[in-house]
């Protein structure tokens, strides 16, 4: 199917906020699934994901079906008004499939086996468990294909695996004849006359396994890439097979949050619906930032409306110490999901688990069961997700700002032997996403070779490797008018990780006005730079500039009276990395300059404020109650009540409201 001819999340929603989550009710017995039915109705839950870990009790042992407990489950979702995302169960192989057929099973970088006892134990090279996967989701397909249940399909659930074994090995060396063609280019691209490490045949070519010293760079770079393509060929067999069956129900499978394995915008092309799992700390007083941050990511990936797949109703398991939701953070924070483009707000798990690893993991129905706050709180958002249904779905945000990102720049400049390890791709993507959003402007989120014509102003954090057609791309957004800010370690390499001429591509020292780059001076944890505008953090360069493109010097130290912050007409490049404030002034500064604007003005610090379609969005991530002054009159969706002129909000307060 074309694009166009795809199914969409709106075929799922049909106009509601999709509420619920992963139910696994093989852990319960049949008498707790009509007590778990009464509480989703009591909830307002309409949708439930079944299935995700279920393969052992579907296909108990090789070729056998186990089918009428689903039969069961999905009659009585269906009878009771609730839609089903079916899962394909192929992320946590029964452990007779490993024990059969020790090929399914992925090795690390070490050659050690990933055993079965948990999850994700299985080769994305293997043609066995390939073969097993796509028949376990035939069979459900062809068996619940026309069930009125089925709103969805997911396949699997949070792609992850590595795999350095001999299968993989053959098909690394696969992925790259297709990528260089001969052993000739791979030897240039990979740069292997260092280290004596040119290859004379294909065979000696292998996946990044354990080296004494540090790895080739490219052939790491590689790697990463070929994991990703292979795990997409995975969810691409799935997927194939479900469409096949349901052509009008659509697919999706669950992005871990800024996951570093997975290229997302490839992936995003080929799912129907782009769906994600968030996990912000509760305890974090940038939770909200990151939560932000990842919900403009997926909306820039969908396109438009999103899915929350899983969130925690309180705490979960995986931290050092992992801490409750405080009183109204679940409903503050599933409500700014809506206010940036969710359709869909839904959590792992439905009810609590009594066993197995995850046993201390929230469920919406938590140990203390119905009269528990945890439940209470999920009723009312389900009451109000159901109330503001109607005049959200499917409606879009317009953002003036855009944050480029890109994975495989990511990949490049998280290579061992880098000038500093203290420098963190995704810290570094925070601070400039935080400096945006504490500023309330709204962001979208590109790749590097997007059209960005319709942004007023293009900020680059951080993209170590370019492609040239990326860069030509960054030189036409200018000389189209648009406004650009780039940041330290941009342009560096080239999508082979080879360094350009000048440790920055010549072409964009000529649009920054930087005549060298003489050195790059990392600064260590705690070290800072001053200059005459700001004090910077993580980073400096010695830089020899255009006289005229100098818009802030450093102050004492090696650095004295270099140029630390450039401006060539509307393209910026700042060579360090400002303090929160700092960088949050300067970049409202420029955006106000393009005529990018915040959503509201004078805003209190802990108010956020989002506009989506028709409606404005008030999330307050404070206790204490603030006054936020509104001309006029609105009309608070959540409520029903009108407010004129002024509004306040109590402790994580939330307002939806219209004009």
């Amino acid at each position: 199917m074309t694009a166009p001819d795809r199914p969409s999340l709106a075929d799922a929603t049909r106009g509601r906020i999709l509420f619920g989550g992963d139910y696994n009710p093989e852990q319960w017995p049949e008498e707790t699934w009509h007590e778990d039915v009464r509480l989703m109705r009591d909830a307002g839950v309409n949708s439930v994901t079944l299935g995700v870990f279920s393969w052992s009790r579907l296909e108990p042992e090789p070729g056998a079906r186990e089918f009428g407990w689903l039969d069961t489950l999905m009659d009585l979702m269906h009878a009771n008004g609730i839609g089903v995302v079916l899962a394909t169960p192929t992320s946590a192989p029964p452990p007779w499939l490993g024990r059969l057929y020790p090929d399914t099973l992925p090795r690390d970088e070490n050659g050690d086996v990933e055993w079965w006892g948990g999850r994700q134990h299985f080769s994305h090279s293997s043609a066995t468990y390939r073969r097993h996967a796509a028949a376990i989701t035939e069979d459900l397909a062809a068996r619940y294909g026309g069930h009125p249940a089925l709103t969805m399909w997911h396949i699997n659930n949070e792609y992850c695996t590595a795999d350095h074994g001999d299968e993989a090995a053959v098909a690394f060396r696969r992925w790259l004849r297709e990528r260089y063609g001969t052993l000739d280019a791979l030897n240039t691209a990979w740069g292997t006359d260092f280290w004596s490490q040119r290859y004379d045949s294909w065979e000696a070519v292998l996946p990044a396994r354990r080296a004494h010293y540090l790895k080739n760079p490219t052939q790491v770079l590689d790697f990463r890439r070929f994991t990703s393509d292979m795990l997409l060929e995975c969810y691409l067999a799935e997927r194939d097979i479900v469409a096949r069956h349901t052509p009008h129900i659509p697919v999706t499978t669950n992005f871990m949050p800024l996951f570093f394995g997975q290229d997302a915008w490839r992936w995003a092309e080929e799912e129907d619906v782009v769906s994600v799992d968030l996990y912000p700390d509760p305890r974090d007083p940038l939770g909200a930032q990151h939560g932000a941050l990842v919900q403009d990511l997926t909306r820039s990936q969908a396109r438009g409306p999103w899915m929350l797949m899983e969130q925690a109703a309180g705490p979960v398991n995986w931290r050092g110490v992992n801490h409750p939701k405080p009183r109204g953070l679940n409903r503050l924070w599933s409500l700014q999901a809506v206010a940036r483009g969710a359709d869909a707000v839904c959590y792992f798990q439905w009810r609590q688990s009594r066993q197995g690893a995850e046993k201390f993991h929230s469920g919406m129905v938590s140990h203390a069961g119905e009269r528990g706050r945890t439940f209470q709180e999920v009723k009312q958002l389900g009451a109000e997700l159901a109330r503001i249904s109607p005049e959200v779905t499917g409606s879009h945000i317009i953002a003036d700002v855009a944050i480029l990102h890109d994975w495989h720049a990511w990949w490049a400049g998280a290579q061992d032997g880098r000038p500093s390890t203290h420098v963190d791709h995704p810290a570094v993507l925070h601070a400039w996403h935080r400096a945006l959003w504490e500023s309330r402007l709204t962001t979208d989120f590109a790749h590097p070779g997007h059209d960005l014509g319709g942004y007023r102003l293009v900020v680059v954090p951080q993209l170590y490797a370019l492609t040239d057609a990326a860069i030509d791309n960054l030189l036409a957004y200018v000389r189209g008018g648009g406004t650009l800010v780039a940041g330290f370690l941009t342009g560096v390499a080239d999508e082979d990780d080879r360094v350009r001429p000048g440790g920055m591509d010549p072409r964009l020292r000529e649009l920054f006005g930087i005549r060298t780059l003489h050195e790059w001076w990392p600064l260590e944890a705690g070290e800072h730079v001053e200059t005459d505008g700001f004090r910077g953090t993580l980073w400096s360069e010695e830089l020899e500039a255009e006289p005229d493109a100098v818009e802030s010097r450093y102050k004492g130290g090696e650095l004295d009276a270099l140029p630390a912050v450039l401006r060539r007409d509307r393209a910026w490049y700042v060579s360090t990395l400002p303090e929160p404030e700092a960088l949050r002034a300067l970049l409202a500064g420029i955006a106000a300059d393009a005529g990018a604007r915040p959503v509201l003005e004078g805003l209190p610090p802990e108010v956020e404020a989002v506009r989506r379609g028709e409606l404005l969005f008030l999330l307050h991530h404070g206790r204490e109650p603030v006054t936020v002054r509104l001309p006029g009159t609105h009309h608070d969706l959540l409520t029903g009540t009108s407010r004129t002129d002024e509004i306040t909000l109590g402790r994580y307060g939330v307002m939806v409201l219209r004009s």
